[in-house]
């Protein structure tokens, strides 16, 4: 737990020395490579995140994507995350820990999700994800077994180790400026 703390310490202190323009453009090439990846431009339901301040930049890849693919969006809930269609910023509501969120149906068909795009804190090689503690993904993640999982970072996001438990879900892979 401590290593946990101490990486998640250090990968704050790096987020806020990373220049605006810099995420930006970094995101900027994140994202083509997300979008040029083979699983998802395979997928026909995707998962994605609406980005935070402080994570990889999603938020053109959305209306970008939405009028292609079914784009779903968390929603924080309680302790869990359910899942939402996003159909375009008109339709999102700020939510739990300041995050814009989509307002409609709840979607539950999740053996139909192809590709999830996981934000993470950090990601090692291996494909161990550090969220950020809360453990939203830990209890989502299992629901969708069949589903590509894209962990989606900064370069400095990816380290030699990340502390794993048994119940993480590794990622098939991870995304991020080479």
């Amino acid at each position: 737990m401590e290593k946990k703390k101490e990486l998640r310490r250090r990968m704050a202190s790096l987020k806020k020395t990373l220049p605006k323009s810099t995420a930006l453009q970094l995101s900027a090439e994140i994202i083509a490579a997300l979008e040029a990846h083979p699983a998802f431009r395979a997928a026909n339901v995707v998962l994605l995140y609406h980005s935070l301040p402080d994570e990889v930049n999603t938020h053109e890849c959305l209306q970008r994507w939405s009028k292609q693919k079914c784009i779903l969006l968390p929603v924080v809930i309680g302790n869990d995350l359910e899942l939402r269609r996003y159909t375009g910023p008109e339709d999102l509501a700020v939510g739990a820990y300041g995050i814009e969120e989509p307002v409609g149906e709840a979607f539950t068909d999740y053996e139909k999700i192809d590709f999830i795009a996981v934000p993470g804190v950090a990601f090692d090689r291996a494909g161990n994800r550090l969220g950020r503690g809360k453990g939203y993904y830990d209890r989502l993640l299992p629901r969708i077994p069949q589903a590509y999982k894209a962990g989606i970072c900064f370069p400095f996001q990816l380290v030699n180790e990340v502390p794993a438990e048994p119940f993480d879900i590794c990622m098939d892979e991870i995304i991020t400026k080479q």
